[in-house]
């Protein structure tokens, strides 16, 4: 591999990187516009495993919007990230896959001072795509693996 194809490459994961990042700070701060602009046109999200739904990425957002207002603190914590560049129209590296995983506590008290009423983890699976816009969400799909509640000072509740 010469030195420009592995600077383009690092360059790559590292705007694939951001956009798994932006898309955990818009779900924790709200920002759904800014979660319907992560997606290419015609882009998915997969939210079942969790309870939610599958669709269009702006049908979820409307989803999650009136969802996420249960839980006004919100923080997802996404690590183990595994970055596979694909080929597009001949072209290496114009899609990507990532696996990552995660953990998400929420509250229904948004005073900071709450204990999370709700904490779950599992795995992301991202599917990217370049645009003439940069790189984009082409399809996210959630696969919870465990979740915990908690009453109000913090003991775990059976569910």
């Amino acid at each position: 591999m010469t030195q420009r194809v592995e600077l383009a490459t690092v360059m790559d994961r590292m705007a694939v990187d951001e956009v798994v990042t932006d898309y955990a700070v818009a779900v924790d701060d709200g920002d759904w516009e800014a979660y319907r602009a992560l997606f290419a046109p015609g882009g998915r999200a997969d939210y079942r495993s969790a309870g939610g739904i599958e669709g269009h990425a702006a049908d979820v957002a409307g989803w999650l919007a009136r969802t996420m207002r249960t839980f006004p603190m919100r923080q997802h914590l996404i690590v183990n990230r595994r970055v596979r560049f694909g080929i597009l129209e001949r072209d290496t590296g114009d899609t990507a896959l990532v696996q990552a995983d995660y953990i998400n506590p929420m509250s229904t008290l948004g005073d900071g001072q709450a204990v999370p009423d709700f904490v779950c983890g599992g795995r992301y699976a991202f599917a990217l795509v370049r645009t003439y816009d940069g790189w984009r969400l082409r399809e996210v799909v959630v696969h919870e693996k465990w979740r915990r509640l908690t009453d109000r000072a913090g003991t775990p509740v059976i569910n």
